[in-house]
């Protein structure tokens, strides 16, 4: 055998081993889901298996029977004959009815326990990835082919297995009927199958090789329908008229992917029609053969009756066998979308022995010549960067876009860790720490805060869910952020409903939400408290409110803020000026107008600005 030959006959073998592997791991899942359930699944398919088969022997014996009887009169003994085999047949008819009734039962008892089990075990694994898992298209395309029916596909593969369970029992109970009248017969009828096996196993490939292709494809269909549909984007949808333009985009790639769609059907079609004339054509050379049998009084019309039935019968059976067995190979490819997922491995862990988190930072944060390039990307974002970050004070950061700014929070919350150098925590590098551990010491506004769509006070409470609720620290929250009077204007108070997307929701402001999720930050009492720019969406007035209160609120801890407005800058005890991912200029708010640098130039652009601002509206 040559090379390629090998080379053709490894690949099948890694194939076959990998559906393998995957059927055993989704039946070790389903078992997992619901195992009495299982059982009861496989026993019930069992007993199906074998009640064709003995319902077919009894129309030979009625069939037999009525031959010897015809033309006997209506004696007892003579309607007994009939009879019996009847009721006999009428009662194997009422157990498989009983049997199909339970088994739809069992199915959707198995059904919804499996569905809950792949949805917790996806949700637990999303959460257990990395952050960057989602910053990567790649790692998005595996998410999105793991949800993907992968409910459904796991509960089509044990159906599958189970069907070709059940129809393997009656395959080999109507052999054992055939093999009397020649052992050519049960192999002729498995012969017969075998094209629209093979077929069926070639476009099942196709098929999975098509989705796999387009994945991306239908997350573009997606991100298209979210444009068009979501409230978040309902404003400029319509402001810009994009409409036409997504939706063209949207048909466009529809309209493409349903040809290709109807080519594969057309393969399918075609190739299942070859299959079922050279079906047809075998059928009707056994049949032929069993009329000579009967013609020459070799076999009996029961006899023929029991063929004609056990082979039309069986041919069905073998197709449907084999189609089991190619839908647990193309249902087994897609499965295995699922497994690939949930095998993917975080690399921010905990360390075998993790060291006990301070309860409040003592000395210092500091990161020592840090390096650190996003997965994928050439250019480093930091490179031998150091800062200091002193315990209980505040530090302001500053500097413009692109400068690295979020990128420090990114690293400090453990959602990356450096390529080289260490951040430390009083010293102790914080690869040290228990991931959850630290991350509670930690309280963060984030940019662009997620509004929850739930009461206004489970909102605050949602910053410490491990706490009980207390509605006075919730107020005390609010009351910090200045959104506590908001919320005591809404219907309920704090048991208001917040956002459309539920009845009886009342929106807020974006500047209303971001008080909202400042008081989440708040309540959560953490010791390292970090705002990205957290008064963005807030008006002037707003902000000097918020501003009045802001050292108290982060007095005794420590506070890392991130923003471009220097009028909430020059609260803080210790400002850094960032830019290219270095640290340019240290010191305070007085200090720095007096070095004269870059942030004297930008103070200085910033007042003149706000002054040329206000002389305008006054002017108005």
């Amino acid at each position: 055998m040559n090379s390629q030959g090998l080379d053709i006959l490894k690949r099948k073998f890694r194939s076959a081993n990998t559906i393998i592997n995957h059927l055993i791991q989704t039946l070790s899942l389903v078992w997992a889901a619901s195992g009495y359930w299982t059982l009861a699944s496989m026993v019930m398919l069992l007993v199906q298996g074998i009640l064709p088969a003995i319902s077919l022997t009894f129309t030979r014996q009625v069939v037999d029977n009525l031959v010897v009887v015809a033309g006997n009169g209506l004696s007892v003994a003579n309607v007994q004959k009939i009879l019996i085999p009847v009721a006999l047949m009428a009662g194997i008819m009422l157990l498989g009815e009983f049997f199909n009734s339970s088994g739809e039962w069992i199915r959707t008892a198995q059904s919804e326990l499996v569905n809950d089990h792949i949805t917790a075990l996806i949700h637990n694994q999303s959460v257990a990835v990395d952050y960057g898992f989602y910053e990567y298209s790649e790692y998005n395309d595996k998410l999105n082919r793991a949800r993907e029916g992968a409910s459904g596909r796991s509960l089509a593969l044990l159906e599958s297995i189970g069907s070709l369970l059940k129809n393997s029992v009656t395959l080999l109970a109507m052999a054992t009927i055939l093999i009397p009248y020649g052992l050519w017969l049960p192999t002729i009828l498995i012969i017969s199958a075998f094209p629209a096996f093979y077929i069926l196993m070639y476009l099942s490939k196709i098929q999975y090789q098509w989705s796999q292709r387009t994945t991306t494809d239908r997350r573009w269909l997606m991100y298209y329908d979210y444009l068009l549909t979501n409230s978040s984007t309902a404003a400029e949808v319509r402001l810009f008229d994009f409409a036409n333009h997504f939706q063209s985009a949207y048909q466009i790639l529809r309209r493409r992917l349903v040809k290709e769609q109807f080519h594969l059907l057309k393969l399918q079609t075609l190739g299942r029609f070859i299959a079922a004339i050279i079906a047809l054509i075998i059928t009707g050379g056994a049949l032929a053969w069993m009329g000579r049998q009967v013609l020459l009084g070799i076999l009996t019309l029961g006899d023929l009756a029991l063929f004609f039935q056990v082979f039309n019968q069986g041919q069905g059976i073998v197709k449907e066998l084999l189609s089991n067995i190619g839908k647990i190979y193309r249902n087994s490819l897609f499965i295995g979308n699922l497994f690939e997922f949930l095998q993917i491995q975080p690399t921010i862990v905990d360390p075998e022995n993790p060291v006990a988190v301070p309860t409040k930072p003592q000395k210092e944060i500091r990161f020592r010549q840090v390096t650190f390039r996003y997965p994928g990307a050439t250019e480093a974002v930091l490179e031998n960067f150091n800062l200091t970050i002193p315990a209980g004070k505040i530090v302001a950061i500053v500097g413009d876009n692109g400068a690295g700014k979020s990128t420090l929070i990114k690293l400090l919350c453990r959602f990356y860790d450096p390529d080289s150098g260490r951040i430390e925590l009083d010293g102790i590098d914080l690869r040290n720490f228990a991931v959850k551990e630290f991350r509670r010491l930690i309280t963060v506004l984030f940019q662009s805060p997620i509004p929850y769509y739930t009461t206004a006070g489970e909102n605050i409470a949602l910053g410490d869910i491990t706490a009980l609720s207390n509605q006075v620290e919730i107020e005390s929250a609010a009351k910090a952020s200045g959104i506590h009077e908001k919320i005591m204007r809404l219907p309920l108070g704090y048991n208001t409903m917040l956002g459309k997307l539920f009845p009886d929701g009342t929106d807020l402001s974006g500047g209303q939400w971001q008080r909202l999720a400042l008081a989440r930050a708040f309540f959560r009492r953490a010791q390292i408290i970090i705002l990205d720019e957290p008064t963005s969406a807030m008006d002037p007035w707003a902000e000097y409110d918020w501003l009045e209160r802001f050292r108290t609120l982060a007095e005794g801890r420590t506070a890392v803020v991130i923003t471009h407005r220097f009028t909430l800058a020059m609260q803080a005890d210790i400002i850094h000026v960032m830019r290219a991912g270095r640290i340019v200029e240290s010191g305070n708010h007085d200090e720095l107008l007096a070095l004269g640098g870059l942030y004297a130039q930008s103070w200085k652009a910033q007042m003149e600005s706000s002054s040329s601002q206000k002389v305008k509206n006054g002017i108005a």
